[in-house]
């Protein structure tokens, strides 16, 4: 019982203790910190609650700890040094300062952290896409370190100029790109809008493009090409025959505009469908 006791107070000794000690630590938006006195962990909510940052904080309590000042970078470095590094391809920011990324190099990553994934970074400040980074692993999260100045600059350069010219993840291609430096180019244009809206019109142009086959083909005709003019398709098609013919087809309901034959003004008593049978008769 004597033992129990004992152990008791010194918990609280310790515990006491640690109220006038003042740590370092990171904290990520809407996060806890944590250090470790006397082989025990303690964990807190940090004050204030939306604090982002490296952090020097004061336990009030054995549940919270406030920030009293933003740590300087050499104190950084000097706390990150005792963690192996990283090497990563910034993608996209996900929250805050806390970016996705993928290894610049899959086998070392594995046997440095056992995971070849796209992982989040946190606490980086002034990222940009494609930007080769050091990040320091500490058993359970990724903390930003450097930019890695040691990277050649053209992969990135590469790799953004893909984006703005909008190519495809099977269409960029450059002397020297990684299989990984592939993977983070698919992971940043699946989060860029304007290539969104590309995947988008080329989905609705092969919709648009099977709704015309079809109804030609019910026809008993064939669609060689068309194009798009806002409220109606300019299609080119041929008859069983291979007669050419050019019509304006509605896209509402595939209706006739302009037949590309003399139908008396009645074009738009057909459809694309019943227009070949029409066609061919005359």
């Amino acid at each position: 019982m004597k033992n129990i006791h004992q152990l008791i107070n010194t918990i609280a000794a310790e515990e006491k203790q640690l109220q006038n000690n003042q740590f370092l630590a990171p904290c990520v938006q809407g996060g806890k910190v944590r250090t470790k006195v006397a082989g025990m962990v303690y964990t807190f909510i940090p004050k204030p609650r939306n604090f982002e940052g490296w952090g020097i904080f004061q336990p009030v309590n054995n549940k919270n700890a406030e920030v009293i000042a933003e740590a300087n970078l050499p104190e950084i470095t000097e706390y990150l040094q005792h963690f192996p590094p990283v090497r990563l391809w910034l993608a996209y920011a996900l929250k805050g300062q806390t970016w996705l990324a993928y290894p610049v190099n899959e086998a070392d990553a594995k046997q440095r952290t056992g995971k070849i994934k796209p992982i989040p970074v946190y606490l980086v400040n002034d990222g940009a896409n494609f930007e080769p980074i050091v990040a320091r692993w500490d058993g359970f999260s990724f903390w930003f370190a450097e930019v890695d100045r040691r990277a050649d600059p053209m992969p990135t350069e590469y790799l953004r100029a893909g984006v703005n010219k909008l190519l495809s993840p099977a269409e960029i291609r450059f002397k020297g790109m990684t299989p990984e430096m592939h993977i983070v180019y698919q992971l940043v244009v699946s989060q860029t809008k304007e290539f969104q809206d590309k995947i988008q019109a080329n989905i609705q142009q092969v919709s648009d493009e099977k709704s015309l086959q079809n109804a030609l083909k019910m026809g008993g005709g064939e669609l060689q090409s068309f194009r798009d003019r806002q409220d109606h398709w300019l299609i080119e098609w041929t008859t069983a025959e291979g007669d050419r013919h050019t019509s304006a087809i509605s896209k509402q309901d595939l209706t006739v505009i302009s037949a590309g034959i003399c139908l008396s003004g009645f074009d738009r008593d057909f459809d694309l469908q019943s227009l070949v049978g029409v066609v061919e008769n005359q």
